[in-house]
């Protein structure tokens, strides 16, 4: 049988076909603590519970028009939630999490994504929808998450806590300029442990060898005297 009559005959019916959701576990920054972005479910199930950003998988009616893409719903629902682009925030697929009855209406896989915004650009998001029910939480008291939220928001910290020192994570942890003690206290804030002064200088002094940071125009005040500031080379993506 040729491929042109096998699809001619087939019957999608006849297969079971669970649901495709994108979850977005949002970070930055904030207040001195690692915060994720979280929203009031307004309907069933788990309705006035706390959860992650997410939505369901828009597909198309047909073969030929099947709907969007993996990626392309995340970045909708980062941007329909924040108010930024995909081109602004660092945007990464973390894991897929089908357990059955992980919800309760039918049989869902989610596809979780994870998402850092600069703690310079949050006075530009502008939640979705109404802003009463959209917080950010320091990552320690966010539970009792809806679905198997707390699961995934575990998952996703841990990830990004193991690729703390890639260019991606710690670019997107600080402003666009920063000095060496904001991104320290920032690495600190992420882990939740002091970091050695001397070791984290020799290692920030190492990326600048590599040049995969370097001196940015200016200096910053401090209490003390002014400090030098520093910019990322690399794009975010």
């Amino acid at each position: 049988m040729s491929e042109k009559r096998f699809l001619a005959k087939y019957r999608p019916e006849d297969f079971a076909r669970p649901s495709v959701a994108v979850d977005v576990v949002v970070f930055t920054v904030k207040d001195q603590s690692l915060c994720v972005l979280l929203v009031q479910r307004n309907e069933h199930p788990f309705k006035g519970r706390w959860a992650l950003p997410g939505g369901f998988l828009r597909v198309g009616p047909s073969a030929k028009d099947q709907g969007e893409d993996l990626d392309a719903a995340a970045a909708r629902e980062l941007e329909e939630e924040t108010g930024l682009g995909r081109d602004e925030v660092f945007l990464d697929q973390l894991k897929a999490f089908g357990a059955p009855m992980r919800d309760p209406r039918l049989r869902v896989v989610s596809i979780a994504y994870f998402a850092l915004v600069r703690p310079d650009l949050l006075p530009r998001v502008r939640p979705g929808g109404d802003a009463s029910r959209v917080r950010w939480a320091p990552v320690e008291e966010a539970t009792e998450l809806a679905f198997d939220h707390d699961t995934i928001l575990k998952t996703a910290l841990e990830h990004v806590r193991g690729r703390l020192e890639t260019t991606a994570i710690s670019q997107s942890l600080v402003g666009d300029t920063f000095t060496i003690p904001e991104l320290r206290a920032a690495f600190e804030i992420v882990t939740g442990n002091k970091l050695d002064r001397g070791n984290f200088r020799r290692k920030f002094q190492g990326l600048l060898e590599t040049g995969v940071v370097e001196r940015a125009p200016g200096k910053r005040a401090t209490a003390s005297k002014p400090a030098a500031v520093y910019r990322f080379r690399s794009a975010i993506g």
